[in-house]
C-alpha cells in the first residue's frame, strides 16, 4: 500500500472554493460542497482566516520545516578561506610527499644531497 501524500491546494483552487461557499444560501450546501471536493470545514475557515487577515500569500500552500535563514556574508568569507585552507593544505601536503619521494630517489641512486637545516 502507498504512503499518503500531502495534499496541496492552489490559491487559485482555495479562492474558487471560497466563492462557492459565499453564494451557498440554502442549509446543507456547503456540506455538499466540501463532500464533493473532499474537503473539510476546517480547510474553509483557515482559508477565510487568511483572506480576511489579508495575507498575500494566505491562500498559497505553506511550505513546511524550518524556514531558510539568509547567509550573513561574515559565514560566506568564513566558508571561502576555510575552502582555500583546505585547498592549500591539501597542495602542501603533495609537495612534502614530492620532496620524500625525492630523498628517497636520492638515496636509491647515491646522491648526497645538502643538508637542511630549517633554513633556506
Amino acid at each position: 500500500m502507498a504512503k499518503a501524500a500531502r495534499r496541496r491546494f492552489t490559491a487559485e483552487y482555495k479562492r474558487r472554493i471560497l466563492k462557492e461557499a459565499e453564494r451557498c444560501s440554502r442549509p446543507g450546501e456547503i456540506g455538499a460542497l466540501l463532500r464533493r471536493e473532499g474537503l473539510y470545514s476546517s480547510h474553509l475557515s483557515a482559508w477565510r482566516a487568511a483572506r480576511e487577515r489579508g495575507e498575500l500569500a494566505g491562500l498559497a500552500p505553506k511550505r513546511r520545516g524550518p524556514r531558510p535563514r539568509p547567509i550573513d556574508a561574515r559565514d560566506r568569507r568564513i566558508r571561502a578561506l576555510e575552502r582555500e585552507n583546505r585547498r592549500l593544505a591539501a597542495r602542501a601536503e603533495r609537495a612534502e610527499a614530492l620532496v620524500e619521494v625525492q630523498k628517497k630517489l636520492s638515496q636509491l641512486l647515491g646522491i648526497e644531497l645538502p643538508e637542511n637545516d630549517g633554513k633556506r
